[in-house]
């Protein structure tokens, strides 16, 4: 059975983003269907997958990352408005696979993300 889930790293600041809220949604079109939220625990990941189950299946999803939240939180000097403030990756699923991990690296002024494992 199938599964998404992700990570945050902070590298800025050189460790795991955590506090950061996640919102998976599934691109249907042009609307966009709210799946799941999730808080990054202290390692920067969710405590759960995001996407498992029946639920798991082929097709376009984005998730939504509150990066600008999360600086502002730990008193990081943003500008305004902030030049990354919530990070949005839009990447397809192939339900034929059984994990899908998709990590963020994070800084107030960059990202990547990769398909890990």
């Amino acid at each position: 059975m199938g599964r998404l889930t992700t990570h945050v790293l902070d590298t800025a600041h050189g460790c795991p983003g955590n506090a950061i809220q996640v919102r998976l949604y599934r691109v249907e079109g042009e609307q966009l269907q709210l799946l799941a939220t999730a808080v990054t625990n202290a390692d920067g990941r969710c405590d759960v997958p995001l996407l498992e189950g029946e639920h798991y299946r082929s097709g376009v999803y984005q998730l939504h990352f509150a990066g600008g939240d999360y600086y502002r939180a730990r008193g990081t000097l943003m500008a305004a408005p902030a030049f990354l403030d919530e990070i949005v990756l839009r990447f397809g699923i192939d339900a034929t696979q059984a994990h899908y991990h998709v990590p963020l690296l994070l800084s107030p002024y960059s990202y990547s993300t990769y398909r890990g494992s």
